[in-house]
This record gives C-alpha cells, structure tokens and sequence, in this order.
C-alpha cells in the first residue's frame, strides 16, 4: 500500500509535468547557534515504495529518524544534496535569505535536468533559485519528496551540532542543537558568544550589547 506523502508526490509530478520531482526542507531556522541546513531529495518512482514510513521529521522520534536517515543515504538509487549557511552568513544576510543560499546550494544537481521541478516546504518560493519550484504549506507533512529532505537536512545538522560540542564544549550543542534553552543561555552568560553564534539573534544580541568584556 502507498502511503499518503507518496500519492501526493505521484500527483504533483503528473499535474506538473516533473520526471524529476526534489522535494526541499530546511533544518535549524531557530537556533541561537550553528548553520541552517537545507536538503534537495529526489526518490524514484520505482523504489517509492520502500520509504513508505517516511514522515515529517519532526514527528519521529531521533532513533527512527537516524534509520530513515540512514536508508535514504544508502545509496540505493536516492538522490540528494545538502546545502548549509553559516552562521556569520545568516548574520550577514538575515535568516530568511540564508536558507534560501542554503537551499539554492542543496539544488545544485538537479539544476540542469530537464522537467525537474521542486516543491518546498513553506509558503515562499526561493529566490534565484533557476528551476521550476511550487511551495507547499506543511509540505513535510504532505510531500514524500519534503519529509525526506526534512530528514536528511535536520540529522545533518544534528550531527554537525555534535561536532561542534566538541570544538566549543561548555555550551551543551549536541543536546540542545544550538536551540535556546535555559542551559544553553546559562551556558553564554558564562561563556559569553562563540563564533558559531547568531550574533543578530535576539539573546545573542542583548548579551552582546549589555557586556562590552564579551569576544
């Protein structure tokens, strides 16, 4: 039996005219710390069905997003790219246009495939993106194509995050993500910022302005 996110898929491809149908998410909007990540996947029709469990990542549990994320980059006929922002980029450009460059990266492969065409997750298309693309609200919740990327951008991103636990310990990244928990701010009014802190990020910011001392 195909599930619901697969249907969905195998109508928006026919009522667009897409072969290739890239479904784009993102990872870490809200953080305080570390990059947005961004992932373009495709899935073949023909193997659709192994990924019937597929599902918004943020309704499954880490373990089971660890196996999917797993499975989808086995190589056994998936293909994806992952695109990131830093956080001086997103300090830079605001966050918005920061996951639109993430994004416009994670695309990269796909950009020069006739009839391809990307669905993203949320309600704006992505700037300067050169490919056909149609938003879709909750699209992780609808679309295969999207929950599969919404899997593999946030296990990405969790991963880099407990890279940088190691790079930076004393702040707790690899539990917390970067997201802004009282142990996470604890950890900056002791520490102080970073350089993988959102430096226009509100918190961030005030620390910032209320302490000259801080790097």
């Amino acid at each position: 039996m195909i599930s619901p996110l697969c249907e969905f898929d195998k109508k928006q491809a026919l009522a667009h005219g897409a072969s290739f149908l890239v479904g784009i998410d993102e990872a870490g909007r809200g953080p305080l710390a570390g990059p947005v990540v961004a992932c373009a996947c495709f899935i073949p029709p023909s193997i659709i069905q192994d990924f019937n469990d597929v599902d918004d990542s943020k309704k499954l549990t880490e373990a089971k997003r660890e196996a999917l994320f797993a499975r989808l980059t086995a190589g056994r006929g998936v293909i994806y790219g992952v695109g990131f922002a830093t956080a001086d980029e997103i300090d830079k450009l605001n966050i918005l246009q920061a996951t639109f460059l993430a994004m416009r990266r994670a695309s990269q492969k796909f950009l020069q495939i006739p009839d391809c065409c990307a669905l993203i997750d949320g309600p704006y298309t992505v700037k300067d993106l050169t490919m056909k693309q149609y938003p879709i609200i909750d699209g992780d919740a609808k679309s295969l194509a999207i929950a599969s990327a919404s899997i593999i951008a946030k296990v990405t991103r969790d991963h880099y995050m407990g890279v940088l636990d190691k790079l930076y310990p004393g702040y707790g990244f690899a539990g917390h993500k970067g997201y802004g928990t009282a142990k996470h701010l604890a950890a900056l009014r002791k520490l102080g910022p970073c350089p993988e802190h959102r430096r226009t990020f509100g918190p961030v910011r005030k620390l910032l302005t209320n302490t000259s001392t801080l790097p």
